[in-house]
């Protein structure tokens, strides 16, 4: 009977142990997730800036120098 009651007394503290752990990892997935969610952000923003400040290489038709056969 003590060797069943000391089974489930490491049982109980592996447990413990796992919802601890669980826990943590979940409290990193949250933090990296929000961190994610920013950088995407932040990517974007720049994407936007970058675009602004450097427009399409690509001329437009007003703009295109006629071809030298004309």
């Amino acid at each position: 009977m003590v060797h069943l009651e000391q089974r489930i007394e490491d049982l109980e503290m592996k447990l413990a142990f796992q919802e601890s752990t669980i826990e943590e990892l979940n409290l990193q997935v949250i933090k990296l997730n929000d961190l994610i969610a920013q950088q995407q952000e932040n990517l974007q923003l720049l994407i936007n800036k970058l675009q602004t400040v450097e427009p399409s290489q690509i001329a437009s038709q007003s703009e295109e120098t006629p071809p030298p056969h004309y």
